[in-house]
C-alpha cells in the first residue's frame, strides 16, 4: 500500500510537470505571435519618399529641435501665427505620411489665427531613434514640444492642442492624459490600445477565439519591447484623464486600418463632454483632401468650429 501511494505521487508530480512545460511552450508560442507582428512594424527608421514644404503653401516654417528625457533628438517645423489663440501640436502616423503632410493643415489654422508646431515623432524622417513605439513613448517627444513651447515668449498663457492622425492619435490622446500644460486634443482615427487593433486585424486572418487567446501575450510583447507597463498604459486609459479639457474624436465608419469599434471604445472611456465627427466610408484620413483641407468643407469646418468654440482666443 505504502509503495502504491509513492508511485502515485510521482505520477501525480510529472502531470504537473508536463502541464507547465506545456503551459510554457504555448506561452512562448502565443507571445511570439504578437513579437513577429511587432517587430516588423516598429523596428525601423521612416525615410519618407514625400515630403511637403512650407512654401508650397505659401507659409513660412522655423525648423528647430528638441532632446527628450529618453535622449532623442526630435525634428520640428513651427508655422506662427499673430497674437495666436492656441498653439496646435500636430503628429502623423506609423508609416506616413510624414508630418509635413499637415503643412495644409496649418495654413488654415493661421487663417483662423492659431499657430502650429509640426512634430516629427522618434524614428520619423529627421528625427533620431530606430525603434517606433506605437504611442507608449512617443509622449516623450510631446512633452519635449510642449516645454518649448511653454519656454517661449509669444506662447506665454496660450493654450496646447495636441492633434494627430492614426498612431499620431494615440499618441496625442497619451500625451494629454500624461500632460497637465495640454489644453485641448483632436485625434483621427486613433487606435484604442495596441492590443485592440492588433486582435482586430488579426481577427481577419485567423479565428477570433485564437486572437482572444492572444491579446493578453500582445499587451506582454509590447510591454517587453518597449520597456513599459502596457496594462497601465493605452490611449483608452489616458483618455479618462482629460478632465474637462475639450476633445474631438473623428473616425470613418468604414475605416479598414483602424476599426470604427476603436473610437467606440474610445468615446466609452472618455468624459461626458467629449466631441465626436464621424464620416462614412473608409477614410482612414477623414478627408480625400488631407493635405489641402480648405477643400473638404465639412472636414475643415468641423476643426475649426471645434477650434473656435473652445480657444477663441482674447482672453
Amino acid at each position: 500500500m505504502h509503495h502504491y501511494a509513492i508511485m502515485e505521487k510521482k505520477r501525480k508530480r510529472k502531470i504537473i510537470l508536463w502541464a507547465v512545460v506545456v503551459a510554457a511552450v504555448l506561452a512562448l508560442f502565443f507571445t511570439y505571435i504578437p513579437f513577429s507582428v511587432l517587430n516588423s512594424m516598429v523596428d525601423r527608421h521612416v525615410d519618407f519618399e514625400q515630403v511637403w514644404s512650407a512654401a508650397e503653401y505659401g507659409i513660412a516654417a522655423r525648423a528647430f529641435s528638441v532632446t527628450t528625457r529618453d535622449g532623442l533628438r526630435i525634428s520640428a517645423h513651427e508655422v506662427a501665427a499673430d497674437d495666436p489663440k492656441a498653439v496646435i501640436v500636430c503628429l502623423s502616423g506609423i508609416h506616413n505620411p510624414s508630418v509635413a503632410a499637415f503643412f495644409g493643415h496649418a495654413r488654415l489654422f493661421r487663417e483662423r489665427g492659431y499657430a502650429s508646431v509640426l512634430v516629427e515623432m522618434r524614428a520619423h524622417g529627421a528625427s533620431e531613434g530606430n525603434l517606433i513605439c506605437l504611442g507608449y513613448k512617443e509622449h516623450l517627444d510631446v512633452r519635449a514640444v510642449v516645454d518649448w513651447i511653454g519656454a517661449q515668449p509669444t506662447y506665454r498663457n496660450v493654450p496646447i492642442v495636441a492633434c494627430g492622425l492614426s498612431m499620431g492619435g494615440a499618441s496625442a490622446i497619451i500625451a494629454t492624459g500624461k500632460i497637465a500644460a495640454i489644453d485641448g486634443l483632436v485625434s483621427l482615427s486613433a487606435y484604442s490600445s495596441w492590443q485592440d487593433v492588433f486582435v482586430e486585424g488579426m481577427s481577419v486572418q485567423a479565428p477570433a477565439l485564437l486572437a482572444r487567446i492572444v491579446k493578453p501575450f500582445s499587451i506582454l510583447a509590447a510591454s517587453i519591447r518597449f520597456g513599459v507597463n502596457g496594462w497601465r498604459l493605452s490611449p483608452k486609459k489616458e483618455i479618462a484623464k482629460l478632465g474637462r479639457r475639450p476633445a474631438l474624436l473623428m473616425h470613418s465608419r468604414g475605416d479598414s486600418q483602424v476599426p470604427f469599434a476603436n473610437l467606440e471604445r474610445l468615446r466609452q472611456r472618455a468624459p461626458a463632454h467629449v466631441e465626436t465627427f464621424v464620416r462614412e466610408g473608409d477614410l482612414h484620413f477623414l478627408t480625400e483632401h488631407f493635405t489641402e483641407p480648405e477643400k473638404d468643407a465639412e472636414y475643415a469646418q468641423a476643426l475649426l468650429g471645434f477650434l473656435e468654440r473652445h480657444f477663441p482666443g482674447g482672453k
